[in-house]
């Protein structure tokens, strides 16, 4: 009985901090993502107060957010979108991964941590935080900007390669021989394709069996798939996430826009409480030794998804301004940085990989919707052509107009039209 209330009063206090900490970040218009990870830190071995009785409950409830995450990005596409966005969009793909892996990849292997390690830290760089950059959108007012559908594409390939991408980490953090983990990838992309074609060919099918018109029933019927489907996912070593995943890509029309409104609490809850277990299995001590890494890896990488924005918008044709919007749009890390660092850190393959990692995110979580604001304006004025002085010029003759040269054209000071 004693254990029994320490639980309620422990994980009752981090449920009402973590509103209080959500309600703060809402009044600086800020994303409460990095307050949830100095939270963690806060509760954490070597934190201010570590916790106890809860902490088992806190993994299960982490688990489950990861799985809510996944499963509310797979219900903002159709099938018939992703493989759209493949068809057109996948030169952008390829240079987002070659840009942003690879520094993440090449430090690993600089600070000697291995191939494992430098194939879990390019994913940490590589992936953008879609939820973040939603929420900055939505903030700017730039949803209707022209621009935006290349930066929503660019979010899908890289929420698709998560598919392909966690099975073969998975593999690699359990350590499986070259042959289980080619099965383990093999099942999975067989899996996904699988997905893919019945969410294509009989995806009303399936919206039409989830369907329900009380919201008490569909939110079960929707929770209960995901979670059994997430199950088997782990069950044949394919990661949990990309099992919820596919299910909110089955699931389309009315049923995915319910199932969201339903979910949409819960994976907040949820996916609060993830971000707070991975700041408990980070001791705050072992930050300072690995900040100027991250702070340089920061750096480089908030560079280089600038470029890739920039690169996939002159691509699709969009003007300057709006290609620099898009690159400082991207820059922001987050949700599936740290799920992939969370796999690394549950494996112990490298001590240090989950304070970096912690590190990195907070920068540029706290960064990105700095440069998703400021990137075009500073980038225009670095790059505008410097005025000519004017020419000395001889007097018109009375009664005669003045040369053409000296008429000065009016700047338009108006914002772009998206």
């Amino acid at each position: 009985m004693h254990s029994s209330a320490i639980f309620l009063i422990e994980f009752g206090a981090i449920i009402l901090g973590l509103g209080l900490l959500g309600r703060l970040a809402g009044r600086l218009r800020f994303s409460p993502i990095p307050l949830y990870l100095l939270a963690g830190l806060a509760f954490g071995e070597g934190g201010l107060l570590p916790l106890g009785a809860s902490e088992e409950f806190v993994a299960i409830g982490a688990e489950i957010g990861v799985i809510l995450l996944l499963l509310m990005l797979g219900l903002e596409y159709t099938a018939s979108d992703l493989v759209s966005n493949l068809k057109t969009q996948y030169p952008a793909g390829l240079v987002d991964m070659a840009l942003n892996a690879l520094p993440g990849a090449a430090l690993a292997l600089l600070l000697g941590w291995g191939p494992v390690a430098a194939v879990v830290l390019a994913g940490v760089t590589w992936i953008s935080s879609s939820g973040v950059i939603a929420k900055v959108l939505g903030d700017l007012g730039r949803l209707g900007n022209r621009e935006t559908p290349v930066v929503l594409s660019i979010l899908v390939l890289e929420d698709l390669a998560m598919a392909v991408y966690l099975p073969i980490i998975t593999a690699l953090l359990a350590g499986v021989s070259l042959a289980a983990g080619s099965m383990t990838l093999a099942i999975a992309l067989g899996v996904a394709g699988l997905v893919l074609f019945a969410a294509v060919r009989y995806g009303r099918v399936i919206s039409r069996f989830v369907s329900s018109d009380d919201p008490e029933k569909l939110l079960l019927v929707v929770l209960g798939l995901t979670l059994l489907v997430a199950g088997l996912a782990q069950q044949l070593q394919v990661s949990a996430a990309v099992g919820a995943f596919l299910v909110g890509i089955a699931l389309s029309g009315e049923v995915a826009e319910g199932a969201h409104n339903l979910l949409a609490p819960l994976r907040d809850l949820f996916a609060a409480v993830f971000f707070v277990f991975f700041g408990l299995h980070t001791d705050p001590q072992s930050i300072p030794p690995v900040i100027l890494p991250a702070l340089a890896l920061a750096v480089v990488t908030a560079l280089t998804k600038i470029a890739t924005g920039y690169w996939a918008a002159r691509r699709a044709g969009i003007s300057p301004k709006g290609r620099w919007r898009a690159g400082g749009t991207l820059v922001a890390r987050g949700e599936f940085s740290i799920v992939i660092a969370g796999l690394a850190v549950t494996a112990g393959i490298e001590p240090e990989l989950g304070p970096l990692a912690t590190a990195y995110v907070l920068v540029l979580v706290i960064l990105g919707p700095l440069t998703a604001r400021f990137t075009e304006p500073l980038a225009l004025r670095l790059t505008r052509p410097r005025a000519k002085p004017a020419e000395a010029t001889a007097a018109p003759a009375q009664g005669s107009a003045p040369p053409a040269e000296t008429l000065q054209p009016v700047e338009d000071g108006g914002a772009e039209r998206p």
